[in-house]
């Protein structure tokens, strides 16, 4: 529901502009200083237009003439008021916009910091446009009204100073004219409940339209191979209409109520000068009061508008201020020891009875496993889709924390390691290769002040060397947003190069080489068991060419270690293993018995041919 101005809102609302005040004291004072000597001078405006009137433009009418000095004297009085007034101006809007940029900012890094410590866990939970909108779209929201918040302070200043002088120069005029403001404060207050809720569904709506947006842009590939343009058209649009009539509806607001606010304030100075006039034919008052009165009186009705953008804005301050505080109060972040692994030489790594679930409730997706990788060995872990080895892996490098177990590194319990340590220690290469829109360099550097010579050795050990050396520009070409550019290979392949470019000692390829060529890939696997600074590595993979490269064979079956050993020995004894490797050679050998069965080989030729499979590969 929207929300409207409330006093529970407006109680929220101005605590947080409370903490935007004590976080920013100076600047925030010296906004509303110079507001305030911007009201002053509107004030001071009123008396010299009506000092000038009174001694300078009556006497004109009066003599013909005007004397030299008080000639002079309106104008310094003018010109002087006026150079004040922009002053105040300037120095008002240049540090109400730092006061509330600042505040943004803070909020801004604030949730990014947020976004890095919370675990990967809190990530799952909450959506890529939800977490750009609190980054963006409710950190504006939040200190919106700090904008106009120093003028409504300053032009407090301004209305009381005005009301004095008024009330000083003629209480008949200023009576007449202060009959005008309750209407106006009325009517400014139905303006403000009418148009707090339509705004705050605006501000909503924009950040539906920019997740909707974010996600269509994210998947596009999927969007454009299953021609599902139009649906994503019809859905983009739907929620943009959405956003259109809120806008309109603001509109109508605005264009019935602003037009009525604007004329009431010359009603009043009508009423004033009529007034004023009958005063002025019995000799009550002069001219130049007349002039003064009239002129403080149009001041009088800028105030409150000012007070009213400042309680428009609350709203949609309020409530991108609570998304963003629910970001910065979200619990859940990984807690760091102080202990730090070994400094060189292939890692140790032991996993103990880890479990996972999705969620306090959910369905366990690793239950109790274990097992233990000597340092320089390479583990392969196999198993079908949704056995949990992702997940495995994320807890290898603590994305995620274990619900139970432990998974330690050189017999250190990786919740127990500094904060740096494990990525110093270890890398990751998931299955989804992300690179930014970058050069080949800054990808695989990622500000690390790697001399060129590490990154091609890099390139050269994750077979890559060769198409960047092709490149327009070598390590300088720019790849394009995700690496558009590259093929899937060369994507993955520079993705690899940036884990190995770090010298880890424990190195987790997620299924990592799968757009690789399988002659590249036993190139790049034996490069990085026989480098120099030989890594211990994991490996999660489906394809019997990769899977025969390791030591070691961890099988999985939903989230549990079915079967562990070489090869050969899981082809000949785990039948979920072998079904699993053995499927695609499989599927070929069908092919071909239906391939000659409608070409018209014999039945007997037809049975040879089946033995085939029943042969392990």
């Amino acid at each position: 529901m929207a929300s409207k101005v409330t006093p529970a809102v407006m109680r929220k609302g101005f605590r947080v502009l409370g903490v935007a005040i004590r976080t920013e004291p100076v600047v925030f004072a010296g906004a509303v200083l110079a507001s305030a000597v911007y009201g002053l001078m509107t004030v001071a405006s009123a008396w010299a237009l009506g000092w000038a009137t009174e001694h300078v433009v009556l006497d004109a009418f009066a003599d013909g003439d005007v004397a030299d000095g008080a000639a002079a004297t309106a104008v310094l009085l003018i010109v002087g008021v006026a150079v004040l007034k922009a002053l105040g101006v300037g120095g008002r809007r240049i540090l109400a916009g730092v006061l509330q940029f600042r505040m943004q900012a803070r909020s801004r890094r604030g949730v990014t910091r947020q976004y890095l410590r919370l675990p990967l866990a809190w990530h799952h939970r909450h959506p890529t446009g939800q977490l750009l909108s609190n980054a963006n779209a409710d950190a504006e929201a939040a200190w919106a009204p700090l904008a106009p918040l120093p003028m409504a302070v300053g032009v407090v200043v301004m209305l009381v100073t005005a009301a004095v002088a008024m009330v000083v120069t003629d209480p008949v005029l200023a009576l007449v004219g202060f009959l005008i403001f309750p209407a106006i404060a009325v009517l400014n207050l139905v303006y403000q409940r009418r148009l707090s809720p339509l705004a705050t569904r605006a501000q909503q709506l924009r950040a539906e339209v920019s997740e909707i947006a974010h996600e269509s842009f994210d998947g596009a590939l999927v969007v454009k191979t299953l021609g599902r343009e139009e649906e994503e058209t019809r859905r983009f649009q739907a929620k943009a209409h959405e956003l259109r009539d809120a806008n309109i509806a603001v509109g109508r607001v605005r264009g019935l109520f602003d037009p009525i606010l604007e004329a009431l304030p010359t009603l009043g100075v009508l009423a004033v000068l009529v007034v004023g006039a009958v005063r002025l034919e019995q000799g009550a008052i002069d001219s130049g009061v007349l002039v003064q009165v009239a002129y403080l009186f149009t001041l009088l009705a800028f105030p409150i508008r000012a007070l009213g953008w400042v309680l428009a804005e609350l709203p949609r301050s309020v409530v991108g201020w609570e998304r963003v505080q629910g970001v910065l109060e979200a619990t859940g972040s990984m807690e760091y020891g102080s202990a730090e692994p070994a400094a060189e030489g292939p890692a140790r790594l032991e996993v103990s009875g880890v479990s996972y679930s999705y969620g306090a409730a959910g369905e366990p997706v690793l239950r109790g496993i274990g097992f233990d990788l000597p340092p320089g060995r390479t583990v392969a872990l196999v198993g079908p889709t949704g056995s949990g080895k992702s997940t495995l892996v994320q807890t290898l490098v603590r994305l995620v924390d274990p619900a139970a177990g432990a998974v330690r590194l050189d017999g250190v319990d990786l919740r127990d390691v500094a904060r740096g340590g494990i990525s110093r220690a270890m890398a990751l290469v998931p299955q989804q290769t992300f690179l930014f829109d970058d050069t080949v360099r800054g990808n695989i550097t990622l500000g690390l002040p790697l001399p060129d010579e590490d990154v091609w050795a890099a390139l050269r050990l994750a077979q890559a060397d060769g198409f960047v050396s092709a490149l327009p520009a070598g390590l300088d070409t720019k790849v394009g947003e995700r690496g558009t550019t590259l093929s899937g290979g060369q994507r993955q392949r520079v993705a690899l190069a940036r884990a190995i470019a770090r010298r880890p000692r424990l190195l987790i390829l997620d299924d990592a080489t799968s757009s690789v060529d399988p002659q590249v890939e036993a190139r790049i696997l034996h490069g990085l068991r026989d480098s120099a600074e030989a890594a211990t590595v994991v490996l999660v993979a489906y394809r019997m060419a990769t899977i025969a490269l390791a030591d070691e064979i961890v099988y999985m079956e939903h989230g549990g270690i079915v079967d562990r050993g070489g090869h050969d020995e899981l082809l000949g004894r785990c039948a979920g293993y072998r079904d699993l490797v053995t499927a695609y050679e499989r599927e070929e050998a069908e092919r071909a018995v239906l391939e000659a069965g409608s070409a018209g080989v014999s039945p007997d030729d037809i049975e040879d041919i089946e033995d085939i499979e029943e042969v392990p590969a």
